[in-house]
């Protein structure tokens, strides 16, 4: 249940983001749903892959390379996806940073319940 509440939350992010940046475009919720299902598994399949093959790069800048590395995986998720077209690198990743604080957020005010 509890992974049904956060892709749920980070769906309902997604969508309002998507009326606040100009750079992100997602139809309706039902794909801002399986957008956050698809996040989650890449999340959970890619993104560890991507961290280890750019480890010395994420040493170097002290660990900001992993925002770089959440956008990346944002842009493929919005690839896999049809109904949502992210048109850069750098809508991505402003993208990203502010799903993250929401969720962070979220979770936060989820777990204090």
């Amino acid at each position: 249940m509890n992974f049904i509440i956060k892709i749920l939350i980070s769906a309902a992010v997604a969508f309002g983001l998507s009326f606040i940046l100009s750079g992100v475009h997602i139809d309706n919720i039902l794909t801002a749903i399986i957008f956050a299902f698809v996040l989650a598994m890449l999340d959970v399949l890619v993104k560890p892959i991507l961290v280890i093959l750019t480890l010395p790069v994420t040493v170097i800048t002290l660990g900001l390379f992993l925002f770089a590395i959440n956008a990346i995986v944002i842009l493929i998720a919005a690839k896999l996806i049809i109904g949502i077209k992210i048109d850069g690198f750098w809508w991505a990743f402003l993208f990203s940073i502010i799903l993250a604080a929401f969720n962070s957020a979220a979770q936060k005010a989820f777990d204090k319940k």
